[in-house]
């Protein structure tokens, strides 16, 4: 019993509103000394899981690249790069993102993007970019939200639509599971390929949701016009 310390000093350093960090570090060490482990088994134990589960880390590398990148004007680049394109607009340019997400998603890369590494720096600002120039001024708040709210639904949304095409992908190996456990033996290749129809289905309807977003935009401009 004496190696539940841990959950105390968790409980107990939480209430204190401590660091989070240190709480931890605090439990391991009170669990592993209640359990009879020495000093240096703990330390041990601490490199060894940590070198086990690097990869996990990986995705805090994200936070201070993109804090470079905006520095060094990734947006501005990519509303230049969007707004010399005349016959763009907010919803054409969020579907093609969409369409290419599903694809790497369905080819099994879907951790190429994501809200921080694509769609914050890059795909906002170049929905808020076409759209400034569909309506000749600057976008108005709840215009700008509207803006940035399709395009992380674009993110969103595709992912969660395609990623189970990919055959080799934990959901994919869920379902087969939990079908299993209910007496239904599938195939992973059965449960991949018959995410498919539901992939095209959410390019439809979403394609449908930007087009009349581009549709309300315009009528926006013909308000404000009159």
């Amino acid at each position: 019993m004496l190696s539940l310390v841990g959950i105390a000093i968790v409980a107990a350093g939480f209430a204190a509103r401590l660091n989070p960090l240190l709480v931890a570090v605090a439990a391991a060490f009170g669990t592993g000394l209640a359990a009879g482990m020495g000093v240096l088994e703990i330390v041990a134990a601490f490199g060894r899981l940590f070198n086990a589960n690097r990869y996990i880390c990986l995705v805090y590398l994200f936070l201070p690249l993109i804090g470079l990148l905006e520095r060094l004007g990734i947006q501005v680049q990519a509303q230049r790069l969007i707004g010399g394109l005349k016959a763009a607009t907010v919803g054409r340019t969020y579907l093609v993102f969409f369409v290419l997400r599903q694809a790497l998603a369905a080819l099994g890369a879907k951790d190429l993007s994501g809200h921080a590494q694509m769609v914050r720096p890059v795909l906002a600002p170049m929905g808020e970019a076409v759209a400034e120039e569909n309506l000749g001024r600057p976008l108005a708040p709840a215009e700008r939200a509207l803006v940035r709210a399709h395009a992380a639904a674009a993110e969103n949304i595709a992912l969660f639509f395609s990623e189970d095409i990919f055959v080799a992908i934990g959901s994919v190996i869920l379902i087969k599971g939990y079908l299993a456990a209910n007496g239904i033996e599938v195939s992973p290749l059965d449960v991949s390929v018959w995410a498919i129809p539901t992939a095209i289905v959410a390019v439809v309807v979403h394609g449908a949701r930007l087009l009349l977003l581009d549709r309300r935009l315009k009528a926006e401009k013909g308000a404000v016009a009159s």
